[in-house]
């Protein structure tokens, strides 16, 4: 058994936190490596040491001094070091990176200093060797991961070291330049780790108990998905949930290895897994039947309609989205009737352009009419068991009607595990309650 670990700013924002990844670490002895970020906010007040880094970047750029910048990053790496009794002179280390970067240097490096201090104080308190990204996360000059160069190296560290800590969030190009992935990069070098060392399970700590099953700005301590398919995931992340984006794990999707997303604060909530699908199912799935409810506010709706359209509708349809992407208008939903079609779109994107693109579609031939419907909110109800249960579309939409929630528009995806339904804006919160309260509780 091998499970690989990755923990994020949250998880290791002081010394106190630092603890409880300890204990984590140790409580487990099959998690041998570990991925860490860079030290996140203790509070509000407080500053990620990757944005003072930025900060820090800017001010080289600008050939301002950053003194008091640097002097804030070492304060938060000494409270580490003194509160957890390690003797890494990490003000030392952090002055001699410094006395280096001058206005050539990278942003990429100097925003992967972050992670690179956090590996080496975590590496010393949990008696594990640190391995630098750059010796083993290999980039092409384009920027891609050379995957087999990388696997190869990690396996060989690996089995050299046996327990390692390493930072996420870069690795080298060919040149041994610092390449950097995008923000929240951590998560995907810690599926490329897992991935490479075909790993039993992922797990990725953070500062929640798994995948929460509705926003909890609307659903007071919503309760949170066991388990989830990548499939649902991608649909909840698409419609707006604040859950790990489905692309940033995609390496240990391809091999079918287990995500667990896990709390630090809560280390006994067993959280959520993640995997491509499951053979049985839980009781409570079966019961409940979905998996969870996201929903975006801010849509429009352009409704046309013809007499008798019949076949002439595939061409206008054709001939409306060709003004669409002229528009560069993206859309989300076209729901259809016999005389009559409808576009959903987000309304920001004909903010200044509404009543040139309305003009627009009114004189195409043969309209009987074109309205613009504003301040649509889209709701997906997600679950991979609808598929497999009759009388679901319609218990949903006789409770919506049941409390007075006037439905605009309806869209069932070909895997039968997506119901969108689209509300005014006014009605949005309402309607997402409704339906945790009516269906997943």
């Amino acid at each position: 058994m091998l499970k690989v670990l990755k923990f994020g700013g949250s998880s290791l924002a002081d010394s106190a936190q630092f603890a409880k990844v300890k204990h984590i670490v140790e409580s487990d002895r099959t998690r041998e490596l570990v991925v860490v970020s860079a030290p996140g906010k203790v509070n509000s007040e407080d500053n990620k040491v990757t944005d003072l880094l930025y900060l820090i970047h800017a001010h080289i750029k600008y050939g301002v001094a950053y003194d008091g910048v640097l002097a804030m990053i070492k304060q938060k790496y000494a409270e580490i070091r003194n509160g957890c009794g390690l003797k890494t002179d990490v003000e030392a280390l952090i002055d001699e990176t410094f006395s280096k970067v001058d206005k050539k240097t990278s942003v990429d490096f100097i925003v992967s200093r972050g992670e690179y201090f956090s590996a080496v104080l975590m590496a010393e308190y949990l008696g594990y060797t640190f391995v630098d990204a750059a010796d083993w996360l290999s980039f092409e000059f384009s920027g891609k991961v050379n995957a087999e160069k990388s696997e190869k190296k990690l396996r060989e560290l690996k089995s050299i070291y046996g327990r390692i800590v390493t930072p996420g969030f870069y690795g080298a190009l060919p040149n041994g330049d610092i390449h950097v992935f995008s923000r929240g990069g951590s998560d995907i070098t810690g599926a490329l780790a897992a991935a490479y060392l075909d790993a039993d399970i992922y797990e990725n700590w953070t500062d929640v108990s798994g995948i929460l099953m509705v926003d909890p700005r609307i659903v007071k301590n919503p309760k949170s998905i066991a388990r989830v398919t990548y499939d649902e995931l991608r649909e909840l992340s698409y419609m707006g949930a604040s859950v790990l984006h489905e692309d940033t794990v995609f390496p240990v999707r391809i091999k079918d290895i287990p995500v667990n997303i896990r709390n630090t604060n809560e280390p006994d909530n067993p959280g959520t897994i993640i995997r491509e699908n499951f053979d049985d199912e839980l009781e409570e799935e079966n019961e409940r039947f979905i998996t969870g409810i996201a929903g975006k506010r801010n849509f429009s709706i352009i409704n046309v309609y013809k007499s008798r359209i019949g076949e002439e509708k595939l061409g206008l349809l054709r001939q409306v989205l060709e003004v669409f992407a002229r528009y560069d208008i993206p859309v989300e939903q076209i729901p259809s009737g016999v005389d009559s079609f409808s576009v959903v779109f987000p309304s920001e994107s004909i903010r200044v352009r509404k009543h040139e693109l309305m003009h627009e579609l009114s004189e195409f031939e043969g309209i009987d009419n074109c309205a613009l419907t504003e301040g649509i909110s889209l709701i997906a109800i997600v679950g991979r068991q609808m598929a497999y249960r009759t009388g679901i579309s319609g218990k949903i939409f006789k409770t919506l009607g049941d409390n007075h929630i006037n439905i605009r528009t309806i869209e069932q995806g070909a895997d039968e595990i997506n119901i969108m339904v689209g509300v005014f804006d006014e009605d949005f919160e309402k309607t997402v309650r409704l339906l945790y309260e009516s269906f997943a509780l």
